[in-house]
C-alpha cells in the first residue's frame, strides 16, 4: 500500500503545506467540497477526493491514496461511498501511510547514524546516550503500532478504523515519548558541544549525512522526528475527528484517541518546561541580590515570565534646553515572575541589585499612549503597591511599541471576557496562519509550527503580533513575517467551526467520564 523511499521529513512538508492551503480557503473544506467536486461527467474528480489528494513529492512520485489501492478499485464498492465517507477513509489511511514513512526515517536514524561504529568511537558511550536517547525504543513502539494498523487494513480495506488502535497504543507511546522529549535539552547541548569541541565529529557526521540513504537530510532532522510525530499524530486524529459523523462510533473513538494524545503532548511539554524553569531559577538566584532583605527566590511554584531592560524617566531631574523640555533617563532591569515583579539596577554585566519588588496582584499600569512632550519612545506608568498602599511608582520607556505592549500584556496576562473560548460559530475573528515555523526566543513569545491558526489580538506598528492559538488556547507574541492573514471569511468561519466542534466533543467526553 505504501509509496517507497519517501522519508517522513518530505511527507511532513507536503502535508503541512496542503493543510495551510485548506485552512486559508484555497482548497474547499468538507462543507463546500460536495458542491464543486464533480467533473464534467458527474463523477467526483480524483483531485478532490481526499485530504491526501495533493500529495506529490519533490521528486514527482505520487503519495499513496486509499482510493488507488487495487483491492479498493476492484471491489466495485467505491461508488457506494459518499464524498465525505471517502475523505474520512483517506484521512485514516494517511495516518497509516505516514506512520510507515516515519518508521523509514527512524530506521535511518538508528541503523545509519546511531549504530555507526566510526561515530560511536568518536563520541563515546555517554555522549551517544545523550545524543540518541531512547530512539531504538521509540522505533520499536512505532513498529508494533504500524503492525496493528496494517493488520486492520488487511481485515477490511474498505471500512477500517484506526483510532481505537491509536487509543490502545497511547500508554506505550507515552512510555517512550516522555523520556525522549524530556531529554531534548541535553540532546541539543550535546550536539552543539560535539560540533564545537570534538575535532573529528563534524567530518564523520558530514560523511554519514552525504550517504544517499539520507536523501541530503542532516542528522538533526532525524533526531527531532519524535517531537514532530507525536504532534502530527494528534493533528491526523483531529482531521479524522472533523470528518466523522456527529454522534457516531467513529466520532467517539476518535475523540478518545485525540484526548489521550493531547494528554501525552501536554505531559511532555510540562516535563520539559518544569526542568527548564527550575534550572533557570537556580541560575538567577546566583545573580539577583536584595538590598538588606532575604527573599527566597527558588520555589517549585515560581517561574520567570519575562525579563529585560527598560529606561526609567527621571521627572525630578528635568531641564529646559531652549524651547525643549529634557527628561533624563537611566536603565532599570525588570524580572517578572508569575507571582512577583522585581526592579533592579545592574551591578555589573551579570549581577542585579533589587531596589523594589511587589506581588503580581499589586501592580497598576497606565499606558501613556500619547508621546509626552520632550520624550521620544513609548511610555507607561507603573505603580507597585503593598496591601493596596502605594509603595513605589516609576515612569518606564521602551524604544518600540511592541516592547511597551509586551510588558503591559505580561503584567496583566488574562482577560477572560476576551478568551477565544467564548467565540461562537458566527463570530468572524481576525485569524492568521503560520507559514514558517518560529522558535520562541523570549519567555512571552509563542513557538509556532507551520499551519497553526491563531486569533490575532494585537498587531504592533513594528511588526509583532500577539495571538491565541485556536487548537490549544496558548497565547504569546511572534513576528508578523512568520504568519499570513486569512482573508477568506468562509475559511475563517470554517476554522472556528471546526475548532468549536473539537472542543464540544472533547468536553462532552470529559463530562461522560
Amino acid at each position: 500500500y505504501f509509496p517507497a523511499a519517501i522519508l517522513y521529513q518530505e511527507y511532513s512538508d507536503v502535508a503541512i503545506n496542503r493543510e495551510i492551503q485548506r485552512q486559508q480557503g484555497k482548497e474547499p473544506g468538507p462543507e463546500e467540497e460536495g458542491l464543486r467536486d464533480e467533473g464534467s461527467d458527474g463523477i467526483p474528480s480524483p483531485s478532490n477526493l481526499s485530504p491526501s489528494s495533493s500529495f506529490r513529492s519533490s521528486q514527482g512520485s505520487a503519495f499513496a491514496l486509499w482510493q488507488d489501492i487495487p483491492d479498493v478499485r476492484s471491489s466495485g464498492q467505491l461508488d457506494n461511498f459518499s464524498n465525505e465517507e471517502r475523505k474520512l477513509q483517506e484521512a485514516k489511511f494517511e495516518l497509516v501511510t505516514s506512520e510507515a514513512s516515519y518508521i523509514r526515517s527512524l530506521t535511518i536514524a538508528v541503523d545509519h547514524f546511531m549504530l555507526s561504529q566510526e561515530l560511536a568511537e568518536c563520541i563515546g558511550t555517554q555522549n551517544k546516550q545523550w545524543l540518541f536517547s531512547k530512539l531504538p525504543e521509540v522505533k520499536g513502539v512505532s513498529e508494533r503500532f504500524l503492525q496493528d494498523l496494517e493488520h486492520r487494513l488487511e481485515e477490511d480495506i474498505l471500512r477500517f478504523d484506526v483510532c481505537d488502535i491509536v487509543l490502545d497504543h497511547c500508554p506505550a507511546l507515552r512510555r517512550v515519548y516522555l523520556p525522549y522529549v524530556t531529554n531534548q535539552a541535553y540532546q541539543e547541548q550535546t550536539y552543539q558541544r560535539l560540533l564545537h569541541e570534538n575535532p573529528r565529529f563534524p567530518g564523520i557526521l558530514a560523511r554519514l549525512e552525504e550517504d544517499p540513504v539520507c536523501q541530503r537530510l542532516p542528522l538533526t532532522s532525524f533526531l527531532i522526528l519524535p517531537f514532530q510525530r507525536i504532534t502530527r499524530l494528534k493533528m491526523l486524529v483531529e482531521n479524522i475527528l472533523k470528518r466523522t459523523t456527529p454522534g457516531s462510533r467513529d466520532e467517539d473513538t476518535a475523540t478518545k484517541a485525540f484526548n489521550e494524545l493531547k494528554k501525552i503532548i501536554k505531559e511532555c511539554n510540562s516535563s520539559v518546561q518544569s526542568m527548564k524553569r527550575m534550572e533557570e531559577l537556580i541560575h538567577l538566584n546566583k545573580k539577583i541580590h536584595f538590598e538588606g532583605k532575604i527573599f527566597p527566590l527558588i520555589s517549585q511554584s515560581r517561574w520567570l515570565v519575562k525579563h529585560g531592560e527598560l529606561l526609567e524617566v527621571d521627572t525630578q531631574m528635568m531641564s529646559i534646553s531652549g524651547s525643549k523640555l529634557k527628561l533624563p533617563t537611566k536603565p532599570v532591569y525588570l524580572h517578572l515572575f508569575n507571582d512577583c515583579l522585581l526592579l533592579s539596577r545592574r551591578k555589573d554585566t551579570w549581577k542585579f541589585m533589587v531596589f523594589v519588588y511587589a506581588k503580581i496582584g499589586e501592580l497598576k499600569v497606565k499606558d501613556l499612549s500619547q508621546k509626552l512632550q520632550g520624550i521620544s519612545g513609548f511610555i507607561f506608568h507603573l505603580q507597585l503597591c503593598e496591601r493596596q498602599q502605594l509603595k513605589h511608582q516609576i515612569l518606564l520607556k521602551s524604544n518600540t511599541e511592541s516592547g511597551k505592549q509586551r510588558w503591559i500584556t505580561a503584567m496583566f496576562p488574562f482577560d477572560p471576557l476576551e478568551d477565544i473560548g467564548h467565540a461562537t460559530e458566527n463570530d468572524d475573528i481576525a485569524q492568521v496562519q503560520c507559514i514558517k515555523s518560529y522558535q520562541a526566543q523570549e519567555h512571552d513569545e509563542l513557538t509556532l509550527e507551520k499551519a497553526d491558526i491563531l486569533h490575532a489580538k494585537t498587531i504592533t506598528s513594528d511588526g509583532w503580533v500577539e495571538g491565541i492559538r485556536l487548537s490549544d488556547g496558548e497565547r504569546g507574541w511572534f513576528p508578523k513575517t512568520y504568519v499570513e492573514e486569512i482573508t477568506s471569511r468562509s475559511a475563517r468561519l470554517r476554522n472556528l467551526r471546526e475548532n468549536i466542534r473539537i472542543k464540544c466533543v472533547t468536553q462532552k467526553l470529559k463530562g461522560g467520564d
